[in-house]
């Protein structure tokens, strides 16, 4: 048994004040005793990935007092990406960071000797693998789940449909009852949304750098077998402390570089190119974007989701889920990580019977050579670009087009929703990046409409801002510089010419260096005078979007 840091703060004479506040609350002598697990709980009623969390606490606490651990639970903020479009967009990047900075304050207050993470949503799990990073306690992990689809007509349906519903009965594709009928029953559980967006992009991430235990990733939200795993994982943490297995043991070099080619090798958000260098950053580990393009040239394309294929996490997890890409991927991954089982990934997996099938290929079977997300270079972007290049149609991996400007996304939603963007075009939309949104907004409500409005085959988007991790189609984003801090992307005119070439990633305006400079010399940027509260602090200190655009 090591020593329990929490000793120092409830044993002896100066612990009686502690104890004395942990009795008010029902804890009795003996707990004092037991090794202290502070179960890190994202629970609300504001969005339906965490509408269940509350009910999963209850079971992992459980595990605890079954394996002589004391459970306290406390929780963090959780806002929620979709229900933020527009204008609320503004604060849920910097919510990551917050996450992260509450529950470090929170667990070193109270001097926590383990963790139980317990998160879903897509800042919500970044946030706290970067508290785990920053911590270094022993520390594991339940996510949440996904939600289960809804079957109509045939298809599974998940909340991206949603969004492409809206460009379709806009272009009067479908009709008002159709459109209604998938707006009222798509989201038909709780969960987080059922797509390879970026809430299980990462929540998939931290079984497959062993930070869950196996299964976690992809069980249905509303599975009892969540609820077994639940207790499974109280029980772990307990035995982790006694261990010493501290959370930096797995969260190493090693480790976060396999995190990357499971991301690559799944078609995951392109939003992981803003969370995992954050993690790093914590962990003091480089990380930058070029390592995700090198990466994703080495490492194949096995598998792709919702709405870049028609299957769900659903249909993920009937095919063996994060363990079986794991196999499928195990000649390219450091397998002598360890993880929270106390083995190592590899020892995992000798027990993990790989079979491919049309949901997960094999190494010799890709559905692409290359991983989902490519970096741009070029005078557009110096430096770089990302684009989930697996939700880009063959028609636009090459495009050259000219410049239709937006300066907000209130803007660009208005060309699209006024039918004033034409074929072949590409929406520049700038001043949405982490310093000049503030907060880099997630463009998913624009990207959605151009691909339900017919247009993904034929106009690009281009843009500071982020995307969401379920958009599909030509949606380059993450432009570095962003427009804010002098990047050309600030500089482009109604009607340049933009080349776009994905296989080659480069990303250029068609004018000279001279005409760039020229412009550049005249540009002037005027920062947002109404910001207030908290927005007006990040605007000041947040770092690019390829350094993570965190505030650390």
């Amino acid at each position: 048994m090591v020593d329990l840091r929490s000793k120092n703060m409830l044993d002896g004479l100066s612990g009686a004040y502690p104890r004395s506040i942990y009795k008010a609350m029902g804890y009795e002598e003996k707990d004092f005793k037991k090794p202290l697990i502070g179960v890190v709980n994202s629970w609300t009623e504001a969005n339906p990935g965490h509408a269940h969390l509350r009910q999963l606490s209850e079971y992992v606490k459980r595990g605890i007092w079954s394996n002589g651990g004391m459970p306290v639970e406390f929780n963090t903020i959780a806002p929620c990406d979709g229900i933020a479009q527009g204008k609320g967009m503004h604060y849920i990047l910097p919510s990551r960071d917050i996450i992260c900075a509450s529950i470090e304050l929170m667990v070193e207050a109270n001097q926590f000797d383990g963790l139980v993470m317990l998160c879903s949503c897509d800042k919500i799990v970044p946030g706290m693998l970067m508290a785990a990073a920053s911590l270094n306690l022993p520390t594991i992990f339940l996510t949440g789940g996904p939600m289960e689809p809804y079957t109509h007509n045939g298809e599974d349906l998940i909340l991206s449909d949603v969004k492409e519903a809206m460009g379709r009965f806009k272009a009067g594709i479908i009709d008002e009852k159709e459109f209604k009928t998938i707006e009222d029953q798509t989201c038909q559980t709780c969960g987080a949304c059922g797509m390879m967006g970026t809430a299980n992009t990462m929540g998939t991430v931290v079984e497959a750098m062993g930070l869950s235990l196996p299964g976690c990733g992809t069980i249905s939200a509303v599975a009892s077998a969540r609820l077994r795993l639940a207790k499974m994982t109280g029980e772990r943490i307990v035995d982790m402390v006694r261990e010493g297995l501290n959370s930096n043991k797995i969260m190493t070099k090693d480790n976060i570089e396999n995190a990357i080619k499971y991301i690559l090798a799944i078609g995951g958000s392109s939003n992981a190119i803003l969370h995992i260098p954050a993690i790093a950053k914590q962990l003091g580990v480089e990380c930058n974007i070029e390592l995700f393009d090198k990466l994703s040239r080495e490492t194949p394309l096995l598998a792709k989701f919702k709405p870049a294929s028609k299957y769900t996490l659903k249909d993920f997890h009937n095919a063996g889920g994060v363990q079986a890409l794991l196999k499928s991927l195990s000649p390219k991954l450091n397998l002598n990580v360890l993880t929270v089982t106390g083995k190592t990934i590899g020892e995992n997996l000798e027990k993990v019977d790989f079979i491919e099938t049309d949901v997960i290929r094999s190494l010799d079977n890709p559905l692409a050579s290359e991983g989902g997300i490519a970096v741009l270079k070029g005078n557009l972007a110096p430096k770089g670009a990302i684009v989930k290049q697996s939700g880009v149609s063959d028609k636009m991996m090459v495009h050259r087009g000219p410049a239709k400007i937006a300066n907000s996304e209130e803007e660009v939603r208005e060309l699209l929703l006024n039918g004033r963007v034409k074929h072949g075009d590409v929406l520049i939309i700038r001043y949405e990046g982490p310093k000049g949104g503030p907060g880099m907004r997630e463009l998913s409500i624009p990207a959605a409409l151009l691909v339900g409005m017919g247009l993904g085959d034929s106009v690009a988007m281009v843009t500071d801002a982020r995307y969401s991790g379920a958009t599909r189609g030509p949606c380059i984003g993450y432009v570095t510089p962003e427009a804010a801090d002098g990047g050309p992307i600030a500089i482009v005119e109604e009607g340049d010419i933009i080349s776009i070439d994905i296989p080659n990633r480069s990303i250029n305006i068609e004018i000279s260096d001279e005409e760039i400079n020229d412009r550049l010399s005249k540009w002037k940027y005027e920062p947002k005078k109404e910001l207030k509260g908290f927005l007006r602090t990040y605007q000041k200190i947040v770092s690019a979007a390829n350094e993570g655009a965190t505030i650390y």
